[in-house]
């Protein structure tokens, strides 16, 4: 056996109790790794906490998803193929906000317990403009869930029924992140649930909103379109929203018009060594984002 304190990473020391073999593989974004594992606490008995081969399934990650421990990734990243190891973490391993102790140590029964006690909260933050603790709350539910999810054959009946709830606070997730002006990520959550579960209607809304802050109008429009096929009832929250990505691509167009004016390229005239030609990218006007703020029509749920 083998002692090793993992460089960069305080608070975890590492034994090996079996090698493995190989180098230490790369492990990029979007790679899947499945694996076994035992939680016990540092307690005189090493109560066990969860095991994975008591329950007759592995473990499955996937390297970059952020719904997750992210020690997880950590102690993955440092194993060869094969190895057996055993790893000890300090109540506090790193300044991730998502890993503590009391975390790491709950079984299922009491992951799904505190599911509820969560998502309150987060809905408690978001009416109260907390947006980055608001985020916070929800994304500690979400890892919760997909935890005990891992543990369920997908597409049966309990599998489905946490999906559901993760893809609540996922949308939840994003309304505060649309706030929080993180546009890209927003279409990248929303887009998961949609390849998914493409009858979302809340899930297109808000890929649409993002669509819309970033210029993508052709992507807005058709999300847009999606929520009034699966949601007529919500033709006066995408009207609203229509009219405002109007008005953000008038102004985009008018910037672009008055960039190549100056320019002289209207003409086919290249400017003078003299002339400077800035390019305006600055975000919606302070009058819109009012606008914004009143056409939300999606508070969390």
């Amino acid at each position: 056996m083998q002692d090793a304190l993992l460089l960069g990473t305080e608070g975890i020391k590492k034994t090996i109790l079996h090698g493995g073999t190989g180098d230490i593989p790369k492990l990029p974004t979007g790679t899947k790794v499945t694996f076994h594992f035992r939680t016990q606490l540092c307690d005189d008995e090493r109560t066990v906490v969860d095991d994975s081969k008591v329950v007759g399934t592995p473990m499955e990650i996937v390297i970059g998803n952020m719904f997750k421990l992210d020690v997880w990734e950590t102690l993955l990243g440092s194993m060869r193929i094969g190895e057996v190891a055993e790893f000890w973490c300090d109540t506090v391993v790193s300044d991730n906000p998502w890993y503590n102790r009391e975390s790491w140590a709950l079984n299922d029964q009491e992951r799904l317990k505190v599911v509820p006690v969560l998502h309150g909260q987060g809905n408690k933050l978001y009416k109260q403009g907390h947006y980055p603790e608001a985020v916070q709350k929800y994304k500690e539910a979400i890892i919760c869930l997909k935890n005990v999810q891992t543990k369920e054959k997908a597409w049966e009946a309990p599998w489905l029924k946490l999906e559901k709830m993760a893809n609540t606070l996922t949308l939840n997730y994003c309304q505060c992140l649309l706030r929080m002006e993180e546009y890209y990520e927003v279409i990248e959550h929303t887009s998961d649930i949609i390849n998914q579960h493409p009858g979302v209607v809340k899930a297109y809304f808000l890929r649409g909103k993002a669509h819309k802050e970033v210029w993508n109008e052709a992507e807005a429009r058709q999300d847009f379109s999606r929520v009034l096929e699966l949601e007529p009832g919500m033709k006066k929250a995408v009207k609203k929203e229509l009219a405002v990505l109007n008005m953000r691509m008038e102004e985009k167009n008018q910037e672009d018009r008055q960039t190549i004016t100056s320019n002289g390229n209207f003409l086919g005239i290249p400017p003078p060594p003299s002339w400077s030609s800035p390019i305006n990218c600055r975000g919606p006007q302070s009058s819109e984002r009012s606008f914004l703020e009143q056409a939300d029509a999606n508070a969390p749920v």
